[in-house]
């Protein structure tokens, strides 16, 4: 499994931004000398939000560290299973699928070694076209439109296609980065893109400066045809998210949660949780998803086993009562 490096590795000498952590009253022992976050493509909110929450950690912590293009969340669970990447993002079904030994990466091997770290925010899946196309509406996609569903094994690569199937939408399946999906867009070789992934969408936003486009939203029978069918709830995307936008979208979305291989030092997760969790503004101010990387969404992961170093900054700070046998290993 190769993933290429697209960040340069943040690092820092300024250890005046680490004393609470240098002068004693944090435990380094076994803390690795550099660690990598899982992402997704160049273009989505996770290589945003990933790369952004990496550089702090490594900035507040005095350690090298950085944000990784990956193929998205069933890549990043194999990745951190493995331990090629110390941390990684996932949403909540692929996590599920993984556990369970059906990530298509590994057809057979249970990623138990992959552990909850913190609350993300929640994935909508929306759809986008050219205000050109005339698509204003999942029923005004023509029979054999080309849509892009993102990377190969994305989340929304995952469950995208299975939701239109579910709607009668006949169409031709496209893969890429969603920068380059939105190129294609741009260019007439797609008829529709369908992301899964925290909003705003960077390649959303960047086609909007461009060009006119339609966000759709799903009708209140197809979300609850949608709600019914895959393990997704109600959301929906705030007027405000993009400027084409003048009335909130109806969508449906899934939670993303950060994951750390499950052997890494207590001390470490616990540390990385904390600079994460500790100051919501700053993290806001990487992505705005963020929003929701808040400790009270700690009670969101019903999939995944915690880090017990996460899981104690959860319980000394949220006041979580994550039960016993959720935890893995020893606190």
């Amino acid at each position: 499994m190769k993933f290429t490096k697209v960040t340069a590795f943040a690092l820092t000498t300024a250890l005046t931004t680490t004393v609470a952590f240098a002068d004693g009253h944090m435990d380094r022992e076994g803390w690795p000398e550099s660690f990598t976050v899982g992402t997704a493509s160049q273009g989505g909110t996770y290589f945003a939000y990933g790369s952004g929450w990496a550089n702090l950690v490594a900035e507040e912590l005095g350690i090298t560290g950085g944000g990784e293009v990956t193929g998205g969340p069933m890549q990043n669970m194999a990745l951190v299973h493995t331990g090629e990447a110390q941390f990684g993002m996932t949403t909540m079904g692929p996590a599920a699928e993984s556990l369970q030994g059906t990530n298509p990466i590994a057809p057979g091997l249970p990623m138990t070694n992959a552990c909850a770290m913190f609350p993300m925010y929640q994935t909508p899946f929306s759809v986008t076209a050219l205000a050109s196309s005339g698509i204003a509406s999942i029923a005004d996609i023509p029979a054999g439109a080309r849509i892009g569903f993102g990377p190969a094994g994305s989340t929304s690569d995952t469950y995208f296609p299975r939701m239109m199937e579910t709607l009668g939408v006949d169409f031709e399946r496209r893969n890429g980065g969603w920068s380059d999906l939105g190129g294609q867009l741009q260019d007439g070789l797609l008829d529709v893109i369908a992301f899964a992934a925290g909003v705003p969408v960077p390649a959303v936003s960047q086609l909007e400066v461009q060009t006119d486009v339609n966000i759709i939203e799903f009708t209140e029978e197809e979300q609850a045809t949608i709600m019914e069918a895959f393990p997704v709830s109600q959301f929906d995307i705030a007027a405000d998210t993009y400027t084409t936008l003048e009335a909130p979208a109806r969508s449906v979305s899934m939670w993303n949660f950060a994951i750390a291989n499950c052997d890494l030092p207590a001390s470490f997760v616990y540390a990385v949780v904390d600079v994460v969790m500790s100051d919501n503004e700053r993290m806001v101010n990487i992505h705005r998803a963020a929003r929701s990387t808040l400790p009270e969404n700690w009670d969101r992961n019903g999939v995944l086993m915690w880090h017990p170093g996460a899981a104690q900054w959860f319980a000394e700070n949220a006041g979580a009562d994550i039960p016993a046998d959720m935890i893995h290993g020893d606190m």
